[in-house]
């Protein structure tokens, strides 16, 4: 039984997310549109399967919940900042800085997460993934510490991550 769903929802988080994203783009809901949407949900995580070989398989999703809410928290209380930032600074008293943040997360998922967190968060800009995946160059608008910016990403972000992603 369990194969038989595995091989018809191959990523089911996947499909779910397809569902509720087909329906938000509709102007309307309907039957139609939701049986449609129901589909095609299925059909591509079914046919882009074969390039999913190494999903990840345990997705803690209620911290997955909550490191969303962080992130959304994080992002309105940033917008804040850089706004007060830009009106209130000169560019010459801005403070930028690349920092270099060494990452212990190793699924290539988690540190997209951690690179997309860095960049949705204002005020800062994930810029480069070394070749090796050991560390993300981070752009930080303004910071008068580097290394504070660096520990803020790893105890705020990273560590949650690495206990989303097992």
């Amino acid at each position: 039984m369990a194969k038989a769903f595995n091989w018809l929802l191959p990523h089911p988080l996947l499909t779910l997310l397809l569902v509720m994203v087909w329906l938000l783009l509709q102007n309307s809901f309907s039957g139609g549109m939701f049986v449609f949407g129901v589909i095609l949900s299925v059909i591509i995580p079914k046919f882009t399967a074969v390039w999913w070989p190494d999903r990840p398989m345990g997705i803690r999703l209620g911290r997955m919940l909550l490191y969303s809410l962080l992130v959304i928290w994080d992002i309105i209380i940033a917008n804040f900042e850089v706004a007060w930032i830009v009106l209130t600074r000169p560019n010459s008293k801005l403070r930028p800085a690349w920092v270099v943040v060494p990452l212990d997360l190793v699924k290539p998922e988690a540190i997209t997460v951690l690179a997309g967190t860095i960049t949705l968060t204002p005020g800062t800009l994930s810029a480069d993934l070394s070749d090796e995946g050991h560390s993300l160059l981070v752009h930080a608008l303004h910071t008068d510490d580097p290394s504070a910016v660096s520990y803020d990403i790893k105890n705020r972000y990273e560590r949650r991550l690495k206990e989303i992603f097992l």
